[in-house]
């Protein structure tokens, strides 16, 4: 004896997953872990229509996500911090009608000015000529810095706490600004 137990629509998957188990013609036992197409034969072909779709409509979904998954590497990477004010800088020395003063670049430049690292040796010299037009509360500020730098790399000339070329590029700043 088969009973038959039919999904509402709009219950989805999970309902078919906890349908319990029946016995058909030849006695093997249909249940959840089980292809689902075994179930369908006892759904009304309205029921068969919409799990159909139900069905599809995940396949596609998982293929629209494993899609995104896969392009996700290809989507260029934002520049960085120390990319973004160099080019600033250049740009400044370039002179270009749509060059704009932007704190924050000029703050990351005062901040990193005496890191060979961040500010390469070619641009140290655009650099200084940008310092020239530095007023106000900025250009005290680096004169200050300067000033601390050169007295602690005074006070331990034995022991070397700054490197050569951060010592010159400090020189060089306070010549330009006192």
């Amino acid at each position: 004896m088969v009973r038959e137990r039919r999904v509402a629509p709009g219950h989805g998957l999970s309902a078919l997953a906890q349908l319990p188990v029946s016995r058909g013609l030849g006695g093997a036992a249909w249940g959840a872990g089980q292809d689902t197409a075994l179930e369908l034969p006892e759904l009304t072909p309205e029921e068969k229509r919409v799990l159909e779709r139900k069905l599809k409509k995940e396949r596609r979904k998982e293929e629209r996500k494993q899609l995104r998954k896969d392009a996700a590497p290809s989507v260029p990477a934002k520049p960085s911090g120390a990319q973004l004010a160099l080019d600033y800088l250049r740009g400044w020395a370039q002179k270009h009608e749509k060059w704009k003063f932007q704190k924050t670049r000029q703050t990351w430049l005062l901040l990193h000015m005496y890191d060979n690292d961040q500010v390469p040796d070619e641009l140290f010299s655009t650099l200084l000529a940008y310092l020239e037009g530095l007023r106000g509360r900025a250009r005290e500020l680096t004169v200050q810095k300067a000033e601390a730098l050169m007295q602690k790399s005074d006070e331990a000339r034995g022991a070397d706490t700054l490197p050569l070329g951060t010592i010159q590029r400090v020189r060089q700043v306070l010549q330009l600004l006192s």
